[in-house]
């Protein structure tokens, strides 16, 4: 637990920190960075803790996350540049993060512009014939069940028709730890749409549920546990920074 007082040098650090990381977001409803260490650890280049904690902090790319906590311990950092306020890291430094997204989240970044454009001109198979298609708009739902339900509605270049989508999935961290898969999907049972388009669909989705389209710079988050529950998913994550934002 860190310290409950704390050097005003310590608050400085933390300021001067918190300040940096507001500076990579557009917005952020609340944010606290603390930096947890004493006059002798920081001469001789050491950190104890550095905590991060936000609510409702939006990306660059309008990309959204209710809650986001990082906590990295035992820190090895340049001491003359840490006695003027300034975190520069001798070597990267890990720990662990948590983040909540809402439904509401979700649904922003999947109809983001960021997002969007990686769903345009998606190459897919259907019947063996190659097809492009663009997706138009998306809606996602978080199921108490730990599944998605995910509706879109997609255009097909070559026929020009709209078609639309729909299934749910059971979402799975990726072997990497980067990405979310999609798995265990399932189709409504009387269909309007291609369930061969569904399927090259569902491949595609989980592309764009990465995690590293909400990191902040300089901190990179491998999931290592994926929790759904109705209206929110939790993901808990390595934290690996390599440089502190100035």
């Amino acid at each position: 637990m860190l310290q409950q007082n704390r050097s005003l040098g310590e608050q400085a650090i933390d300021k001067v920190a918190e300040i940096a990381i507001t500076s990579k977001l557009d917005k952020s409803e609340n944010l606290s960075v603390t930096v947890n260490t004493d006059p002798a650890q920081l001469a001789q280049g050491e950190v104890e803790e550095v905590a991060v904690e936000g609510k409702g902090l939006v990306m660059q790319q309008d990309l959204r996350v209710e809650e986001l906590e990082i906590n990295v311990k035992d820190i090895a950092v340049n001491p003359l540049s840490a006695m003027f306020g300034t975190i520069e890291l001798n070597g990267p430094a890990f720990g662990k993060a948590r983040a909540v997204l809402t439904e509401s989240d979700i649904n922003r970044a999947l109809n983001s512009e960021y997002i969007s454009r990686k769903l345009q001109n998606l190459q897919v198979s259907v019947d063996g014939k190659p097809l492009t298609i663009d997706v138009k708009t998306v809606e996602c739902k978080l199921l108490s069940s730990g599944k998605i339900d995910l509706n879109a509605e997609v255009l097909v270049r070559e026929t020009t028709a709209n078609e639309k989508i729909c299934f749910t999935a059971k979402p799975h961290v990726a072997a990497d730890g980067w990405a979310i898969s999609l798995q265990d999907v399932e189709y409504p049972e009387n269909p309007e749409f291609s369930p061969e388009l569904t399927a090259a669909f569902a491949d595609k989705a989980g592309e764009v549920l990465n995690l590293r389209n909400f990191e902040i710079e300089g901190m990179s988050l491998r999931i290592q546990q994926l929790n759904v529950e109705a209206g929110l998913v939790t993901l808990q994550a390595e934290a690996k920074v390599e440089q502190f934002p100035s």
